[in-house]
């Protein structure tokens, strides 16, 4: 499925839109057959064992799947920022980061590139990679896609976002989004236990595994639960990461409603509550006044462009 060719008639991701990519036409995701960077750069605001205190080495590839109406990176995956480079510049890109002193190279919505990554991956460790891959996605995802990923992903730092398909309809137009959450789940769990299960070094750095992201939403505390009903369902006591970073953009805020605030501490509580009840041992959350510039960086192509380069003005 992985393949340069598949993008004749495109089936990445669960949408399987048939965009016919190799000739110029933009799949559902935005994205047309080049690839696209927003930003490639050391990251100190991801989960404490991605993160720790080097910083992760994050590239933002432009374009997504879904179409969230609450996107806090709006400017990359609805609206395509980013910058046109070869192939080859993001097997460069992760050997830069690398020696910056990234913990990791973390790959932020590659879904709709994929098909790059077991020829790219392969070709930096060639050249002297050697810190692990994280795939940092929205959890919309063709298990197709997972298992061809094996051997490729080191860890895999997925979002489930919702158990209501009605609310993803609403919210991210993806009604089949949690039986496909679910089911790329249950297949990143398999690979993680076929190879050994979840490895940390000495310095609680995760090298091997998986952390199951979930955003609370605002109004929507009940759902969240019924979220982490099912991940304790699929994967057991799986890392989790909880959030309470959800920030109203300016479409949520001129919409009115729930979404035009912030996650209540009534709401968050709630969902953690239920998180402990379950009895997840490893979870990660956030004390309150986590909303901040700090979880949605710049999208201003640093780190994209070869030092070599001149400036190019990045194609909207």
């Amino acid at each position: 499925m992985l393949r340069g060719e598949s993008l004749a008639a495109c089936e990445l991701c669960p949408r399987r839109c048939g965009a016919a990519r190799l000739q110029g036409e933009r799949g559902a995701c935005g994205a047309a057959a080049s690839l696209k960077l927003a930003r490639a750069a050391l990251h100190l605001w991801e989960e404490p064992p991605i993160s720790g205190k080097a910083g992760s080495g994050t590239i933002f590839f432009s374009g997504c799947p879904l179409k969230c109406v609450y996107c806090q990176n709006h400017e990359i995956s609805t609206g395509n920022f980013g910058i046109e480079v070869p192939p080859a510049r993001l097997v460069e890109i992760m050997l830069e980061l690398q020696g910056q002193g990234a913990l990791n190279i973390n790959l932020v919505t590659a879904t709709h590139y994929a098909h790059l990554l077991p020829h790219a991956v392969g070709e930096a460790r060639a050249r002297g990679l050697t810190i692990p891959i994280v795939y940092n996605t929205s959890g919309y995802e063709r298990v197709e896609a997972v298992r061809e990923l094996d051997g490729i992903v080191d860890i895999w730092l997925t979002d489930f976002k919702y158990a209501d398909a009605t609310l993803a309809r609403t919210l991210s137009h993806v009604p089949d989004y949690p039986e496909c959450a679910a089911s790329a789940l249950a297949q990143m769990v398999r690979q993680i236990d076929a190879r050994g299960g979840i490895v940390f070094d000495d310095e609680g750095i995760m090298r091997q595994g998986l952390i199951v992201r979930h955003l609370v939403l605002p109004g929507r505390a009940g759902d969240s639960c019924r979220v982490l009903d099912a991940i304790w369902e699929i994967a057991g006591d799986v890392p989790i990461s909880v959030m309470n970073q959800y920030t109203p953009n300016a479409a949520m805020r001129t919409a009115g409603g729930r979404l035009a605030g912030p996650v209540s501490d009534e709401e968050y509580e709630r969902v953690l509550d239920h998180a402990d009840a379950l009895g997840f041992t490893t979870m990660y959350w956030q004390e309150g006044g986590a909303v901040d510039e700090s979880f949605t960086p710049a999208f201003d192509t640093t780190g994209v462009l070869a030092a070599a380069d001149g400036p190019i003005l990045p194609r909207a």
